[in-house]
């Protein structure tokens, strides 16, 4: 077997079996494969498209191309949750709580962000003394002590999916349902869950920005579960403006923190209950998607979500009087309101430009090396549908650099479309598939 009768064959539209995938993946992961070769291939993919038994084969050579987790010591169902990413993303912070004060064991690896789009990691981070780099057996002696953890990647998880991914980068072969379905399965696989939600967000903020890709990748990713033994539950949901109101790391801590004492902004609020009831159903603790949200409502009530927040925090080294008193938090050098130049109702948020506005602050990377401001970032003040005066407070700018502030000033109205006719609140949940 050789790469140059595997690029013909898939160059040639013909499908690629088990061991001609195994082959590509391992001997590029090892370095055998060069880079020009692995372009070949990955651009004949592209054009050509992959079957689902392909898409699954590659899917699994990625996942298992490292090491894979074992979580079988935290029981029969293990659940993960996975976000396809978007602008002031801060679910994981408040839904894992909430579902492990619940019985459902918590086990989750999040990234950093790069982009527009910010990381779990990056937010636990901002926490003072919050540890994400735990070695893998602490990470489920957590879990079995206090049914939660949440850390970084620090494993060799599925290290060919990162070396795919970096080339798919540099040679505009990202956007490619097979391939992007192949790279979230392949890590989620590796992380050792068998029941996995995943929320696919749709809109201008969001990676698939109309509902009919976001269908196509949900069902790819729904029959990729099949072929693997997974379950997958996929939950669309709009990105066509920020989820809650806050963008940058300390400021979504913040919110995060509020929403667990049941100061929660509607949009959050559906997304969680949304992907929190499919999670504990999955789980087994609860068939009832209705009755699972009511229960989600009556922890967060109780105050058992916010003091699982806490024991998790303090269970790696943070400082949970950060979070019983978020006044402690370091404020940006400089905090700005910009006002609206006209009277009106929201018709639309660019919520693309919002996150690249608070990336360009501080809050994101732009490359993986950068260095994150914690307290940088954006507060929305106004939503789609919402009644705006002239003079009126838009958003506010948290920024320590005057140039970055002057910049973010200037663009952070034209996100704003204000029209004179009555708008009316967008849909939060879009569809479920499963």
């Amino acid at each position: 077997m050789n790469i140059l009768d595997i690029i013909a064959k898939k160059r040639d539209k013909k499908e690629l079996n088990k061991e001609e995938i195994d082959f590509f993946v391992n001997e590029y992961t090892d370095g055998n494969v060069t880079d020009y070769q692995a372009a070949a291939l990955i651009m004949a993919i592209y054009l050509n498209g992959m079957s689902n038994e392909e898409i699954t084969n590659l899917t699994l050579a990625m996942a298992y191309s490292g090491e894979v987790l074992d979580l079988s010591k935290l029981g029969e169902n293990v659940v993960d949750k996975h976000s396809t990413g978007g602008i002031g993303d801060k679910v994981t912070l408040i839904l894992m709580p909430v579902v492990a004060a619940l019985g459902v064991p918590v086990a989750k690896m999040s990234g950093r962000g790069l982009g527009f789009t910010g990381g779990t990691v990056d937010k636990l981070e901002s926490i003072p003394g919050y540890n994400t780099q735990i070695s893998v057996e602490e990470f489920i002696e957590n879990v079995e002590k206090i049914g939660i953890s949440l850390m970084g990647q620090t494993l060799n998880l599925a290290p060919a999916d990162k070396k795919i991914y970096a080339l798919r980068d540099s040679i505009s072969c990202v956007e490619n349902i097979p391939l992007i379905a192949s790279s979230i399965m392949s890590k989620k696989i590796a992380s050792g869950a068998n029941k996995i939600v995943l929320e696919v967000t749709v809109g201008n903020g969001a990676f698939m920005k109309n509902i009919d890709d976001a269908r196509k990748l949900s069902e790819t990713m729904i029959n990729i579960g099949k072929l693997a033994n997974k379950e997958v539950v996929c939950i669309l949901t709009n990105m066509d403006e920020p989820l809650g109101y806050s963008i940058g790391n300390t400021l979504e801590v913040i919110e995060a923190a509020e929403a667990l004492q049941g100061e929660m902004e509607e949009d959050v609020k559906q997304v969680v209950l949304e992907l929190g009831s499919y999670m504990i159903k999955l789980a087994g603790c609860g068939d009832d998607i209705n009755e699972n949200k009511k229960r989600m409502i009556d922890c967060i009530d109780s105050g058992n979500a916010y003091m699982k927040f806490l024991e998790l925090i303090e269970n790696q080294g943070g400082d949970v009087s950060y979070i019983n008193d978020v006044s402690k938090f370091e404020n940006a050098k400089y905090v700005n309101p910009v006002l609206s130049d006209k009277s009106g109702y929201v018709k639309e948020i660019d919520a693309e430009k919002l996150g690249k506005i608070s990336c360009e602050l501080g809050a994101g990377r732009v490359k993986k090396e950068d260095i994150i401001d914690n307290q940088v970032g954006l507060i929305i003040n106004k939503k789609i549908g919402d009644i705006v005066e002239e003079n009126e407070i838009l958003g506010i700018i948290h920024a320590n650099d005057k140039d970055k502030l002057k910049k973010a000033e200037g663009e952070l109205r034209s996100c704003f479309t204000i029209c004179e006719e009555v708008v009316h609140k967008p849909k939060v949940i879009l569809e479920i598939l499963n």
